[in-house]
């Protein structure tokens, strides 16, 4: 999956690239903080508008950390957890656990929905050995029959036990619920991506394959199993605060490949702050797009990402895989 640093945009302007992002950045956050129904008194944004400002914050960069762990252990461009059957099957261990031990606390929870998570990443992983891959475009597809399988049995799970409005809370992904107090599962993620980050070189490698990473000296099978765990975890943590969020773990990986390169250790920051106000900018679109109502912002991400996804795979053949 690795290739060589890019030459054009990359290159000539790359050193515009962090201080422009992280006034974007700074720019959404701000409007994510000031709009709203509600007056601006500090009540509301200590208890409502930072925690969702927050939340925004913290699952758009790690979902997007995760898509890129994600994308080099596969060695492919269009998988993330929504496309592999991570997310799916991180929603169908939050299913278990309500039925067999509804009060249980929420990191409970959490915990059974990761394990689940990471089930479903290292069956999605066998499979994927055990078929002959004559293109790179059947890897997502593979993913996205799987996930539609795992989701297909869940569905049918919540039917069984009158759960399918929970389950499509789940799918909703909605930032409206946040607030103090009901967000604070993200901060794992924060832990998750410094550990990443310090891990990049290794995840770097790992993405050349696993012949060439042993060849290098280094252990693939833990590098994997440490990329897989990264994953699982945030899939969950995200899940079990506002839902799963499609496509985001694909497309800011993708996007800061095309301007800065492969290098992880350079790329990774770039990767999170993309992730983030990604998700900061789809919440303010759900926000005023029917002002006073709210579209959720997994829903807003689920077409501007599902677009973007559609252009990765038809442009010039999915060269970028």
């Amino acid at each position: 999956m690795p290739r060589a640093e890019p030459t054009s945009a990359g290159g000539r302007y790359g050193h515009y690239v962090v201080p422009g992002a992280a006034i974007v950045l700074l720019a959404l956050a701000s409007a994510s903080l000031l709009v709203g129904v509600g007056d601006r008194s500090w009540d509301i944004m200590v208890v409502s508008r930072l925690p969702r400002t927050l939340a925004l914050l913290l699952a758009g960069a790690s979902l997007a950390v995760a898509g890129v762990l994600m994308q080099l252990v596969v060695q492919n461009r269009f998988v993330e957890p929504t496309t592999a059957g991570t997310a799916q099957s991180a929603g169908l261990g939050m299913l278990t656990v309500t039925i067999l031990a509804p009060d249980a606390p929420i990191v409970v929870k959490m915990l059974c929905a990761a394990a689940f998570a990471l089930a479903g990443a290292a069956a999605f992983l066998g499979i994927l050995r055990s078929i002959p891959l004559r293109s790179t475009l059947t890897v997502p597809l593979i993913g996205i029959v799987f996930g539609g399988i795992v989701w297909a049995g869940t569905t049918m799970l919540a039917y069984r036990y009158d759960l399918l409005q929970t389950l499509a809370t789940w799918n909703a992904s909605d930032f409206s619920a946040v607030l103090r107090g009901r967000y604070e599962l993200l901060w794992i993620g924060l832990g998750l991506m410094t550990a990443a980050y310090v891990a990049a070189d290794r995840f770097t490698i790992a993405g050349l394959g696993r012949d060439n990473a042993v060849n290098l000296g280094l252990d693939y099978r833990a590098v994997v199993a440490l990329a897989l765990l990264i994953v699982a975890l945030v899939t969950a943590a995200t899940i079990v605060t506002v839902g799963i969020i499609p496509f985001l773990g694909l497309v800011a990986p993708n996007i800061v490949s095309l301007i800065a390169g492969d290098n992880l250790r350079r790329t990774l920051p770039l990767v999170a702050g993309l992730g983030a106000g990604l998700m900061l900018a789809c919440d303010l679109i759900g926000r005023i797009v029917r002002f006073p109502f709210e579209i959720p912002a997994g829903t807003v991400m689920g077409v501007v990402g599902g677009g973007i996804f559609l252009y990765l795979l038809l442009r010039k053949g999915g060269r970028l895989a």
